[in-house]
């Protein structure tokens, strides 16, 4: 599924605190873009029950220490790059007048944000991997037939990732990633056989 231009504008007013932070965090924390980390640590802020599913207390302290600890940490070697899964495809653009000589852009086709030249502007457009992770927790609302994204669709679609930088995250913190994103899966499955039309 191609991602929306701006695959936050669809996912409702439940997700807007979640995505207001990420841009927030994105900015403060001088990215060009927000990738799937930011979206992870304003998930775990903003959402009870996706700090529920993450698991018992000292793990989702263990999973926030990492995410605090981006910008002095091993988070550094994140600056200055694009996060790209290859979860869509990306095309090169030229470098800005602010980036390093020599420096490449990557950016995702559709990649909000985005000018005429195809170079991301600013901070509020999405890396490619936050894009399709967006675009990816729609289509699991859309298949257990909720009425809206939850923060469990995006948390899982995050971890389904394992290229991404939310995944290296919770593999980091004790969180296996996978695992987290088939447990949501499945309890998806339970609340579409309870009576739920899958769309």
């Amino acid at each position: 599924m191609a991602p929306h231009p701006d695959g936050a504008a669809v996912l409702g007013a439940e997700l807007a605190a979640v995505v207001a932070g990420a841009r927030r965090r994105a900015v403060r924390d001088g990215d060009r873009q927000a990738d799937t980390a930011h979206l992870l640590h304003a998930l775990l802020e903003h959402d009870p029950e996706v700090r529920a599913t993450v698991g018992e207390p000292r793990r989702l302290a263990r999973l926030l220490g990492y995410l605090v600890q981006r910008s002095i940490g091993y988070g550094l070697r994140w600056q200055g790059s694009v996060e790209d899964s290859g979860a869509i495809p990306r095309v090169p653009a030229p470098a800005g007048p602010d980036e390093p000589a020599g420096a490449v852009q990557v950016r995702a086709a559709v990649a909000s944000g985005a000018g005429r030249d195809g170079a991301a502007r600013d901070a509020g457009g999405w890396s490619p991997a936050a894009s399709a992770a967006l675009a990816d927790a729609r289509a699991r609302a859309r298949r257990r037939g909720g009425p809206g994204v939850t923060g469990t669709d995006l948390l899982a679609a995050l971890a389904a990732d394992p290229r991404s930088r939310a995944a290296e995250v919770l593999e980091r913190a004790g969180v296996p990633a996978r695992e987290l994103a088939a447990r949501i899966e499945a309890a998806a499955g339970e609340y579409a056989e309870d009576g739920e039309a899958v769309r």
